[in-house]
């Protein structure tokens, strides 16, 4: 059995970024992939290498044990190593997350090589279903359809499918279009969540600003604060300074197992301090300033 190397199928540097990985896989999937290439086996095969390479180095669990297996490999090959004689077994215990073969390839790994499903636990067996394809093509949604879930209408040989995109879904998510792929085989959707400039994603947590004016942090109020349910009153205590977080429990992305659940909203506070003051302002605000606290 031969060493694959992912890093040349992907055309990347062993260093290069999760960005980078996946920059480059979009670039090449699209080339080879068989609905731009009917009855081409070189660019169908292609296709294979360039999504099992990406399934391996876009996942830091199996990137790490292949970086792992490759440098191993090419101190082996160093010190003399003939071919055939490298022990595969020593990293066929290795174990990833079965649900995200099952995901891509219906839980038999088929269409994986014989190098993957042996360092990957797969141990070269092959079921009825092994030789079934799957075909992946990347989906690009908006956080917002993220939180409450999406549908998208793909045309699949002439036919029209609808498929929904569950809400929680994160960047790398897969979902599953049952024989809406080339040749009715089954298609996996590569969720892309795009960044959204009210929030920032962490896990199922967002976080987002607010701003209010010097006199309500000073005097207490309300500010007006983004969610994806629309807006709402944030409470601003007397006193409160600024860049003070404020936790919004259930307020956040949807758990995507499930959706009930919610992670929550954190909302930095921004202070405005107004520029210019009316005379009337001025002096009031001169007067409190000699008032010792």
């Amino acid at each position: 059995m031969d060493y694959k190397d992912y890093y040349k199928t992907l055309g990347v540097d062993r260093k290069a970024s999760d960005d980078e990985i996946r920059k480059a896989y979009r670039k090449l999937a699209k080339q080879h992939h068989p609905d731009y290439n009917p009855n081409d086996k070189k660019a169908e095969e292609k296709f294979k290498e360039i999504n099992e390479a990406y399934e391996v180095l876009s996942d830091s669990k199996k990137r790490s044990t292949y970086d792992r297996l490759g440098s191993d490999y090419s101190q082996w090959q160093r010190g003399g190593g003939t071919p055939g004689d490298f022990n595969w077994g020593q990293y066929g215990g290795t174990r990833v997350n079965v649900d995200d073969l099952n995901d891509l390839f219906g839980g038999s790994g088929g269409g994986f090589s014989d190098f993957f499903q042996t360092i990957f636990g797969m141990g070269g067996r092959q079921s009825p279903r092994a030789q079934t394809q799957g075909y992946q093509q990347e989906l690009e949604i908006t956080l917002e359809e993220a939180y409450k879930g999406a549908t998208r209408l793909l045309d699949s040989d002439g036919r029209k499918k609808q498929v929904r995109i569950p809400a929680g879904v994160r960047t790398g998510s897969k979902v599953r279009v049952a024989g809406a792929g080339p040749n009715g085989m089954d298609l996996y959707l590569i969720v892309d969540v795009q960044e959204d400039k009210r929030f920032e994603r962490r896990g199922d947590d967002l976080h987002a600003t607010a701003t209010t004016s010097v006199f309500t942090a000073i005097l207490g109020g309300d500010a007006d604060v983004e969610t994806f349910e629309g807006k709402i009153k944030l409470n601003i205590p007397a006193g409160t300074q600024p860049e003070q977080v404020f936790r919004l429990a259930g307020r956040g992305m949807p758990h995507l197992k499930n959706p009930a659940a919610k992670g929550d909203l954190y909302v930095r506070l921004k202070v405005q301090i107004p520029k210019y003051l009316n005379p009337k302002q001025r002096e009031l605000l001169e007067e409190v300033s000699k008032i010792k606290f």
